[in-house]
């Protein structure tokens, strides 16, 4: 080999190891691996997208060492999703998409991950969840489905193959519990919103005395200020406390919160359609939050839940605290 050509070798593998990360794996309660971060594709909306924008945030994503995606059916954008993993091996990407509303009879559950897997072009996704617990048919009147018979779908969906494991997203800790005491299977993952002014530790600690691993969706909160609600408390992302501990770990303050969430035992979700910060998302692997520091965003826990859903306040399995003034 020429000299020159191992130099060039060589320095290639050196750039791409600097600038990839890669998530560590954790082990699920049935035996599957699951990546500790992966890329959000909600887009904020639920009508589906003119452009091509998250084809290419999967692939930024994939490049910058990715291997998880978090998707579902009411994002609209599995078919985004399936054309972005199209040439990299699918053994190597872990493929998460959800169970939406309106499918909850126990029969709905395997037609509509079939119609998910056409919409991905995969042979099965490896983490199904039931979406929301509150159903609720196309013409927005409640559809009062008890969960555990459209667990028992999900269950069948197991079964033939379609998906590797199943989980829940929004589901609290008492309807955990029916499904366990049931007698029917443990939930894999449970997807929550998870963030510096909403860490439920209760839940926290619930899901790991029974080895459930926890997902947090919205993990950046309202600390960009174009995201925040007026009624939203601190802190933002120039909050001189993060700024500071950011400061000391030379890394930004987003990364700050990721890496804290992670070490909650938490698997973060961020989304983003920039590359530059798709590729800032996954690199907090790299080090780790002291005691002063996670005491201090441990503060900023207020309990405060930007997507509370209150429009189904009154659906039977609503799954959080009702504000008073309800």
């Amino acid at each position: 080999m020429s000299p020159y050509i191992y130099i060039f070798i060589v320095l290639q593998v050196i750039f791409f190891t600097q600038t990839t990360a890669e998530a560590p794996r954790w082990k699920l309660n049935d035996g599957h691996e699951i990546p500790a971060l992966a890329l959000g594709t909600w887009l904020g909306n639920t009508s589906k997208p003119v452009s091509d924008e998250v084809v290419h945030a999967v692939r930024w994503a994939i490049d910058a060492g990715y291997r998880h995606i978090d998707t579902a059916w009411i994002y609209r954008v599995e078919d985004q999703v399936g054309r972005g993993l199209k040439g990299y091996k699918r053994e190597d990407i872990f493929v998460t998409t959800k169970l939406w509303n309106d499918k909850h009879a126990r029969d709905a559950v395997v037609p509509a991950l079939r119609q998910s897997l056409k919409d991905l072009q995969l042979d099965y996704v490896d983490l199904y969840l039931i979406h929301w617990p509150v159903g609720q048919f196309g013409n927005q009147t409640y559809d009062t489905t008890d969960y555990l018979d459209t667990w028992r779908g999900m269950m069948e969906a197991k079964e033939l193959g379609l998906t590797r494991s199943i989980g829940l997203s929004n589901f609290n800790q008492h309807m955990i519990d029916r499904i366990l005491e049931a007698g029917l299977e443990k939930p894999a993952a449970l997807q929550v919103e998870l963030n510096l002014n909403l860490q439920q530790p209760a839940l926290l600690d619930y899901c790991k005395k029974n080895s459930i691993v926890v997902m947090g969706y919205t993990p950046f909160g309202s600390l960009f200020y174009n995201k925040a609600k007026s009624d939203a408390p601190p802190p933002r992302v120039d909050d001189p406390a993060l700024v500071e501990i950011a400061k000391k770990y030379n890394k930004t303050v987003p990364q700050i919160t990721l890496r804290y969430l992670v070490e909650l035992g938490v698997i973060p979700l961020p989304k983003s359609l920039t590359k530059s910060r798709i590729e800032q998302n996954i690199d907090i692997f790299d080090f780790s939050l002291s005691e002063s520091d996670k005491n201090i965003l441990k503060g900023f826990d207020k309990n405060y839940r930007t997507i509370p859903q209150y429009k189904w306040l009154d659906h039977p399995y609503y799954p959080f605290e009702k504000p008073e003034k309800h």
